[in-house]
């Protein structure tokens, strides 16, 4: 049996390089043909769609996943989870994570992949009994990163309390693009000797070594591999598809996939990937191999993050030194993977030491919750005296950080019910609060043809 395809142009392809700005009728226009192409699966739903969808184009995310279903018959529909996060970029309460991934199934999602942004595993709980409830596909993802502690062990040892979990199958998630090929080898061989599910590999090409990762991956006994169709291939996105099925055509690892009706595909997003470079939603910086990426291993994102923050502060000639007080920060804090919302909240601690020229002068909330342990438990033990620069003498806490956390459903019915047309939009606000207000307002006057100008309160902000 040759290795399958996760297709990412709906989800990480358009996210890592045009910012989440395709249409869901971009989308639609192709999605007939997509269907027929006979990929394992394709990912189109989570991840930042979620919030680009309401924040900058004005649409329903449940929509759009509602018609892609309608649409798409024969190939899975995929969505990423931030485990207890969900799209956010903090926890919620259980009966939210519950209730959010039943209506993602209900509304078409086939399988979930689910991570942790520090890979504890409790922070997976909530959300793989949920999938296994509603009867879909849990997948849970090992958010890849390189440090003296993330040693092939270790990553075994979360895979195999991921398979404990009751994952139906596991995803090596390399979100910056620094898993070497001759490592993907090793690590997939030890993952398929030690637990007895299947393996998918997730990279991005932005340091250059992605194609050649897969091809040793699969070598190694990978089953599914994630790739972007050319026109949104390569840069911070994915490897493509095409040279990859070209690659493996007439090996034991055939995809048995048509590159002639692939080209049909491609000849469609090529138009597309124009319009978007055209209009500047494609910075041309995204679009290179970025060795940054191997040096400090900051995904393309988080770069673009840290310009942005020195802009702001006309410090632009910092960048040098703020990518080399990333790594340090990361060393304090117990080596996080640089992946949302861990990515963020490093690179802002970065900035601040080196604007400030004192390190940790100031440190931000959400860096003195996760040192708390409200993130989950860290890989490596945190220094004491790093942790008192931050938190002093409080001790941080032992157990799920959930657990802390009061039901907030009905707390969040009662905050949106004035604009709720359907249950799915008691979620939409739950995750984001402002944003999901000034678009229910947008859809009200829309529907009523009533100007937004006319409505005078502010969104009401949960508290939680």
């Amino acid at each position: 049996m040759g290795v399958k395809i996760t297709e990412t142009v709906y989800r990480d392809a358009h996210q890592s390089l045009l910012a989440t700005r395709m249409t869901t009728e971009e989308m639609l226009s192709i999605a007939e043909k997509l269907d027929d192409v006979g990929y394992y699966s394709l990912e189109m739903w989570g991840g930042a769609t979620f919030d680009s969808c309401l924040r900058f184009l004005k649409e329903d995310p449940w929509d759009r996943l509602r018609k892609i279903r309608a649409i798409m018959k024969k190939t899975k529909l995929q969505m990423l989870l931030r485990g207890q996060n969900l799209l956010g970029y903090r926890h919620y309460a259980d009966d939210v994570v519950e209730a959010f991934v039943g209506k993602a199934i209900a509304n078409g999602i086939d399988i979930v992949r689910m991570f942790d942004a520090l890979n504890d595993v409790r922070n997976l709980e909530t959300t793989m009994k949920a999938v296994k409830r509603e009867g879909a596909h849990a997948q849970c993802a090992l958010s890849y990163t390189i440090s003296p502690v993330h040693d092939i062990p270790y990553y075994i040892q979360k895979a195999k309390e991921m398979a404990a979990l009751g994952a139906d199958s596991i995803c090596i998630k390399d979100m910056s693009g620094i898993l070497a090929p001759y490592v993907a080898y090793e690590l997939v061989k030890a993952l398929k000797a030690a637990i007895k599910l299947p393996i998918q590999v997730h990279s991005h090409y932005s340091s250059g070594l992605a194609s050649m990762t897969y091809l040793k991956a699969i070598e190694a006994g990978a089953d599914v591999v994630d790739t972007a169709i050319s026109p949104l291939a390569m840069g911070t996105s994915q490897p493509a598809t095409e040279p990859l099925i070209a690659a493996l055509k007439g090996t034991p690892y055939d995809t048995g996939l048509d590159l002639e009706r692939l080209n049909e595909i491609t000849e469609y997003f090529k138009p597309i990937r124009d319009k978007y470079f055209e209009n500047g939603m494609i910075d041309p910086k995204v679009l290179g191999v970025d060795i940054n990426t191997l040096v400090y291993q900051i995904p393309g994102g988080m770069l673009s993050n840290l310009i942005s923050q020195l802009k702001q502060q006309n410090k632009t000639d910092r960048l040098e030194e703020v990518l080399a007080e990333v790594p340090r920060v990361r060393e304090d804090l117990g080596f996080p993977p640089l992946v949302t919302p861990m990515s963020q909240m490093v690179g802002t601690q970065a900035v601040l030491n080196v604007i400030l020229g004192q390190r940790y002068k100031m440190v931000p909330k959400e860096i003195k919750d996760y040192v708390r342990g409200h993130y989950g438990k860290a890989a490596a033990e945190i220094p004491s005296d790093i942790k008192k620069k931050i938190i002093g003498d409080e001790e941080p806490i032992a157990v799920r950080p959930a657990d802390l956390i009061s039901p907030q459903l009905l707390e969040l019915r009662a905050a949106a019910k004035e604009f709720i047309e359907q249950e799915e939009d008691v979620l939409t606000y739950g995750l984001f609060p402002q944003v999901a207000m000034s678009y229910f307002k947008e859809r009200w006057s829309r529907k009523y043809k009533i100007e937004t100008s006319l409505y005078n309160e502010e969104a009401p902000v949960h508290p939680v």
